[in-house]
């Protein structure tokens, strides 16, 4: 017997077909992985199962009991519950008020939190998702959202969960341990439906995985029985190379030196970032590794200018630029594939040709006496479009909001790689991408390296780190605790570095 069942469910949105007479089969007690490229239509299919979306046909079985969900308080009454890949969240309320938002504890009409309190503490330990509940949403990390999303579903007590690229922003150690939470919520009763791009993840919990692409259903198989080669072509429609190629090449002159830079929490005003030095030279990828929170969003927002350092200096091609306006970093040289694509990488309210051009609308090819020329834009976006195949229902005047999140992050890689530049700053370019998206972005990368440019690469996927980097620089607390050759050492010693178990005399 089926827990839920999804039975032909179609869904249109302008100019494309989302989800192309889709059948879904959740059993009670599985963990089932739903896989396909960027745009396939899986989360779309399980913003349908939640409500967030309703279907032009189809229907939706709960224990081979027709149900009709209308909306997210629909699918709560019928214990589905879902942690999506994009947030949903307050950022100034804390931990604790987001968890129980929409299911508050009053007293007398007064909102009574001791209780919910407790819950929700006991819950982190169970499970072992530390948060601080008294903490504001906008000063914790990409990481710590994710645990409250997740803590968010469990006190709801829902009985159907629905991951939806669960660990795209998850270090290998917290990836670790949702993996073994999921494991724990199946032996407890609960079935899961689980969105993801990393096939190894799948390979490692799954019982069954459901394949989409470009809307339709290719098939279900058993995943103990079908290899990851499989899976790969049933994703993409053939075969995807897992390595990553790159030409052998001598470093040129230094591109980027920092030199002494020292970062302050503005959350909690103490030192993030340490008396960091190190350069990065043409043709070369230099990796920051470290696991999430250890200073390396705000060594990247010092040197693309989002925060101000506290001290220190950030050098590019001889220049001081460590107090320089971010426009100004962009047109010396500076491109930036941010870590948080919504925060600092799109305006979702604006078409995908506007965000395209926003680091060059003021240009000549752009504006002419202040006004917009909208040809060129729109031009200039189709080619983007179609040279990084980002897959969108109205080309260049799809509103960016509506995009999937793998096709928001191509449409920033095209925006920034276009920008040919001296210092390509990348923080976890290939999140939320599929193996093709990610073996396309890898290339793309490495061909930046090949013209000359620097890249500085931030990445939590120790995969990433060993197969791209020439170079790899590792940080605990806040500082460089080791600079070696991916080539020289091994993912154990790495894991020791990150741990802080090990510490290197570090050399610029």
């Amino acid at each position: 017997m089926y827990i839920v069942e999804m039975r032909n469910i179609t869904k249109l949105f302008p100019g494309i077909i989302a989800n192309d007479d889709i059948t879904l089969q959740l059993r009670k007690g599985e963990i089932h992985a739903l896989l396909g490229e960027n745009g396939a239509g899986k989360s779309t299919l399980m913003s349908v199962l939640f409500g967030l979306y309703t279907a032009e046909s189809g229907e939706i079985y709960k224990n081979e009991e027709k149900i009709s969900i209308t909306g997210p308080n629909d699918a709560t009454r019928y214990g589905i519950g879902m942690v999506h890949q994009h947030f949903k969240l307050v950022h100034n309320f804390t931990v604790l008020e987001n968890i129980v938002l929409g299911v508050e504890t009053t007293k007398y009409g007064i909102l009574s939190m001791d209780e919910a309190r407790s819950r929700v503490v006991s819950l982190s330990e169970k499970y072992g998702l530390s948060v601080d509940p008294d903490a504001l949403i906008s000063n914790i990390t990409v990481g710590m959202q994710q645990r409250v999303e997740i803590l968010k579903m469990l006190y709801r007590e829902n009985e159907i969960l629905i991951f939806d690229e669960p660990t795209a922003v998850l270090t290998p150690q917290e990836i670790d341990e949702l993996m073994s939470i999921m494991k724990e919520l199946i032996s407890e009763g609960k079935s899961i439906l689980f969105i993801t791009h990393k096939l190894d993840e799948i390979k490692r919990v799954a019982d069954r995985c459901t394949v989409l692409r470009k809307g339709k259903l290719i098939g279900t198989v058993d995943v103990e029985s079908t290899d990851v080669e499989t899976l790969s072509e049933m994703m993409v429609g053939r075969k995807v190379s897992r390595v990553v190629e790159k030409p052998v090449i001598e470093p040129g002159d230094v591109v980027m030196a920092v030199r002494n830079l020292t970062v302050k929490s503005k959350a909690h005003h103490k030192t993030v970032v340490s008396n960091v030095s190190f350069n990065v030279r043409a043709g070369e990828i230099v990796c920051i590794a470290g696991i999430d929170g250890n200073g390396q969003s705000e060594l990247v927002y010092a040197i693309t200018g989002i925060e101000p350092a506290d001290s220190g200096t950030v050098n590019l091609c001889g220049k001081d630029i460590t107090h320089v306006p971010i426009r100004t970093r962009s047109k010396a040289g500076i491109s930036h594939i941010p870590e948080d694509r919504h925060r600092h990488g799109l305006i979702l309210d604006y078409s995908l040709a506007y965000n395209e051009i926003l680091e060059k609308y003021y240009t000549p090819q752009f504006q002419n006496f202040g006004f917009l020329r909208f040809n060129e834009i729109y031009s200039y976006s189709d080619m983007l479009i179609e040279k990084y195949d980002i897959r969108s229902g109205e080309g260049s005047h799809t509103p960016t909001r509506s995009l999937s999140g793998g096709n928001q992050q191509k449409a920033i890689v095209a925006r920034e790689l276009d920008m040919n530049p001296k210092l390509l700053v990348a923080v976890q370019p290939t999140r939320g991408l599929d193996v093709g998206a990610i073996e396309y972005i890898h290339a793309q990368i490495v061909k930046a390296r090949s013209s000359g440019a620097g890249v500085l690469l931030v990445s939590l996927e120790l995969d990433e780190v060993m197969n791209v980097s020439d170079r790899i620089l590792v940080m605990y607390e806040g500082e460089i605790v080791a600079d070696v050759d991916p080539k020289n050492v091994t993912f154990a010693e790495l894991g020791l570095y990150m741990s802080g178990a090990k510490r290197d005399e570090v050399v610029v």
